[in-house]
């Protein structure tokens, strides 16, 4: 019902540390107070990091919509997972390589091509917290009469998201943001807003659980064996200290030696977990009054979060994104971390070995970083949906930087709309009626003469 024009496409690729995904997104030339309404049109996905081979690896699928169509703009972006400061200057002078390579490659495409660069933890908040909001359509929303309207501010929701490197909280306080670094200013369909939103890099599930296992490592009896009780009982395997300590985000002791294999056994001890888990957090507020976990300032939360990727994965694998009470949360996984590996492989058959072995841990992990970290209680626990889907859209960073982008990207008005001042409609019929003079002139200057020629004879 409401109004649209001849759409305008961009694309999105997110490299992420476990797959690339292309979206893409149209949205019509008549823009809604300067920002687009934007849907997606298709995605495609490919397994595996991006490896600067970005050419030889697209899918045909992506590349015909590449020649197929007119696109007003594209962006290759990674999360925080492929960042430099979460790598050494090896990793960084990589991620420049590839870019170089994106870049070249899809520089041969008729495309306006906006860059390839990494995606800062902020923007991934804000982001997120954008593709949400306007899902959910506390935005912008079509009226029953096709008009376009604004709800107000205070209905918008907060956004929580759990990447493999880092994770992100983004919500709009009550109160205003004393700390400037954790404040995001957007403006979307005309509309100002003052978010707070802060992104903790090395606390991603992926590498949150590579500090879990060194923390265990370093503080067990024996230098070459890991008893782990996030993991199921009688659950066995070997990991080597280079595989343990090659992160950033995992410090290693004084002397490891990285030939050595350690031997890993699980324990499946529910509270021990969850204390070892809460020793990778800081949750002392130190000089600010309110802060979430690692002295970071954060106002108390409010309202209505959704949260999505790992939070909601963890707590979906055991049935718990129905809005369950924390009661019933906590009950559910202190009864999975206590179960034996045998049981866990014949209730979960079909599972990835490695997924079932972190089950316990990532769910754990999860509600540490909810209720410690962010610091939800009892209260505010209801206020948490975890999603993966709205609207029938994956949730995540790419829309909302589609949306945010097309702020700067000029609406082309179609040929069909544009109008012309009075003025230049009275030259422009003036000019048409001369010409059709000369035209009947010129044609009928041949009929004279022919006529001449004939009472002649």
């Amino acid at each position: 019902p409401c109004p649209l024009c001849l759409p305008q496409y961009g694309l999105v690729f997110d490299a992420g540390s476990t797959h690339t995904a292309l979206y893409i997104y149209q949205w019509p030339a008549d823009k809604e107070n300067g920002t687009g309404i934007v849907s997606q049109v298709e995605t495609c996905t490919v397994s595996g990091e991006c490896d600067g081979t970005v050419h030889s690896s697209l899918p045909a699928s992506w590349i015909a919509v590449l020649d197929s169509h007119s696109i007003a703009a594209i962006a290759f972006f990674t999360t925080p997972s492929l960042s430099p400061s979460l790598g050494r200057e090896q990793s960084s002078t990589k991620a420049e390589q590839v870019f170089s390579e994106v870049s070249k490659a899809i520089g041969e495409y008729p495309v306006d091509f906006r860059g390839a660069r990494i995606l800062t933890g902020k923007e991934e908040g804000s982001f997120g917290w954008i593709t949400v909001n306007y899902l959910l359509e506390t935005l912008v929303k079509c009226s029953f009469t096709g008009q376009w309207t604004h709800p107000p501010a205070e209905v918008v929701v907060g956004a929580l998201d759990l990447g493999g490197a880092s994770t992100q909280i983004t919500f709009l306080p009550e109160t205003t943001i004393d700390d400037s670094s954790t404040r995001a200013l957007l403006r979307l369909y005309g509309t100002n807003y003052s978010i707070y939103t802060h992104s903790y890099l090395c606390y991603g599930q992926k590498q949150a659980l590579k500090m879990l296992m060194s923390s265990l490592h370093q503080g067990s009896p024996s230098s070459q064996q890991i008893s782990h009780p996030c993991y199921p009982k009688g659950y066995q395997e070997t990991v080597t200290t280079a595989d343990l300590y090659d992160s950033p985000c995992v410090h290693a002791p004084s002397t490891p030696s990285p030939a050595q294999v350690l031997r890993v056994t699980g324990t499946g001890n529910p509270a021990a977990c969850s204390t070892a888990i809460q020793k990778l957090f800081n949750f002392s507020c130190g000089a600010n009054e309110t802060c979430g976990f690692n002295g970071v300032y954060q106002p108390p939360v409010r309202g209505q979060f959704f949260a999505f990727s790992g939070l909601y994965h963890n707590l979906h694998f055991l049935n718990l994104t129905g809005g369950q009470s924390l009661s019933s949360v906590n009950a559910t996984i202190g009864q999975f971390c206590n179960s034996s590996w045998q049981k866990v492989q014949k209730d979960f058959p079909t599972m990835n070995r490695t997924y079932l072995r972190d089950a316990c841990a990532g769910s754990s992990y999860t509600l540490t970083l909810l209720l410690q970290g962010y610091k939800f209680n009892h209260t505010t626990w209801p206020n948490i949906h975890f999603v993966r889907q709205v609207t029938n859209v994956d949730v995540g960073w790419t829309l909302g930087y589609m949306l945010n982008l097309t702020n700067m990207i000029p609406s082309e008005i179609p040929p069909r709309v544009i109008g012309l001042q009075r003025s230049n409609w009275i030259a422009a019929t003036v000019l048409l009626a001369i010409m059709l003079i000369l035209i009947f002139c010129l044609l009928t200057v041949p009929c004279c003469q022919k006529n001449s020629d004939y009472e002649r004879l």
